[in-house]
């Protein structure tokens, strides 16, 4: 009998997109695999031997994108240049090597896939020093406003959720044969069709046929989500609001208290977002990655609310460019633009749910699947002596007080594809 394949995707925290995308590609495995893999997501981050500096950093970005989102802005901007980017890459794989390392030892898998882009160059360190080479796929998670540090050398492909994307990956460097446009994964349920009236029938939506479900989703990271509703809940337009506060405790607790003049529905968290979102008009919500693809991979049209400088901007600006949604600066801005998009019977409306359906794919989740399967039937490969740099960066690891290198830690499981000189190894 094959022996499984083991599957490993590494993630973090600093957001909900890095972990979303990665339990979207496990869920897309697992339906078209999951008899022949086993599958591990890991936040390496929150190992106990990762760096605070780094382990707090998921905290620490909920805090700067809302408290001080200017001096996010210059962080993002000061980094994302050749020089910065290439000492942070050095950092990182002083930082990190040993949680990669012991990583790599202990799951042995025969593929690796990231959500997050810290951990290439540490891999890259581990690869070089075990003369190990695992296939390492990065998946991206910002539509156009991309940080250098994605951009790696390391990764055997590089998967893209746009052409805007794929053009940044070409310009800083990388090979057109690496990189590969699939669109952002989102969660396989967002790839079904189902009638939206029976939708909403499952949600117990007794609603008018002619009101139009805006579905709401805030978290700690909106700002000024309950400001916007309560401008359309006194707009008098023929609305249903479904509200998710996304685990924002004061807003969740205002909006209870909230004398609501249409209908509307208050939750704080649920475990049905796609089914929600399937069942909606259009959506109001931040610049993130993971909601708007989610929200383009379903169809809706896009209110936008809050875009934190740096990488939302790009989302943002693909969102309108390409006629799927608005920017909502003040709550008169978002009240003109859902006047203005349910006019003429909804005309604006339908035309900004057509663009998004153009713009969204659905199916990402499995196109990011079958490369990472194919990478895991090829499995790693073992190289023998000469690896450019690899002195150096011993030299480098062990200057800075990292000393089990691993160079003979392991008996690799190998792939069928190995290096000719993989006995000198």
């Amino acid at each position: 009998m094959t022996e499984p394949k083991r599957l490993l995707i590494l993630t973090a925290d600093a957001g909900f997109g890095h972990r979303s995308a990665a339990n979207a590609i496990a869920a897309a495995l697992q339906e078209t695999h999951g008899s022949e893999c086993t599958i591990e997501i890991v936040n390496a981050l929150d190992d106990a031997r990762t760096p605070a500096l780094l382990r707090d950093s998921q905290s620490d970005y909920d805090r700067l994108v809302r408290e001080m989102p200017a001096l996010y802005e210059v962080g993002y901007q000061a980094s994302d240049a050749s020089a910065p980017s290439t000492l942070v890459e050095s950092a990182l794989t002083v930082l990190l090597f040993e949680v990669m390392l012991d990583l790599v030892h202990r799951i042995q898998p025969d593929v690796i896939v990231t959500t997050y882009p810290l951990y290439q160059a540490p891999l890259g360190a581990v690869f070089s020093i075990t003369r190990r080479y695992i296939p390492l796929l990065t998946v991206i998670t910002d539509l156009a406003t991309v940080h250098r540090l994605w951009f790696s050398s390391v990764p055997h492909l590089c998967l893209v959720p746009t052409e805007i994307v794929r053009d940044l990956a070409l310009e800083y460097g990388l090979a057109p044969g690496r990189v590969e446009i699939t669109g952002l994964p989102v969660q396989p349920a967002l790839a079904r069709e189902d009638d939206r009236s029976a939708l909403r029938a499952e949600l117990g939506w007794s609603l008018r046929p002619d009101l139009k479900t805006v579905l709401a989703v805030g978290s700690k990271r909106v700002g000024g989500m309950g400001e916007m509703l309560r401008a359309l809940n006194h707009s008098g337009l023929p609305l249903h609001l479904a509200v998710v506060a996304g685990g924002d405790n004061d807003v969740f607790q205002r909006l209870q208290a909230e004398q609501w003049h249409v209908p509307a529905r208050i939750c704080n968290f649920v475990g049905n977002m796609p089914t929600l979102m399937r069942a909606a008009d259009c959506i109001l919500c931040k610049a993130g990655g993971l909601i708007v693809t989610e929200s383009l991979a379903c169809g809706l049209p896009l209110l936008l609310i809050d875009v934190i400088p740096g990488q939302e901007t790009g989302n943002a600006n693909y969102v309108v460019d390409g006629g799927a949604g608005e920017l909502a600066a003040t709550p008169l801005d978002a009240l003109e633009i859902v006047c203005h998009w349910l006019d003429q019977d909804g005309a604006l409306l339908a035309k900004r749910a057509s663009n998004a359906r153009c713009l969204g794919r659905p199916r990402a989740a499995y196109e990011v699947a079958e490369r990472v399967w194919s990478a895991a039937e090829r499995g790693p490969v073992v190289r023998g002596r000469g690896i450019l740099g690899r002195s150096k960066l011993i030299a480098l690891l062990r200057q800075h007080g990292v000393r089990q290198l691993g160079m003979s830690r392991f008996t690799p499981r190998l792939g069928k594809h190995t290096d000719a000189s993989r006995n000198a190894a």
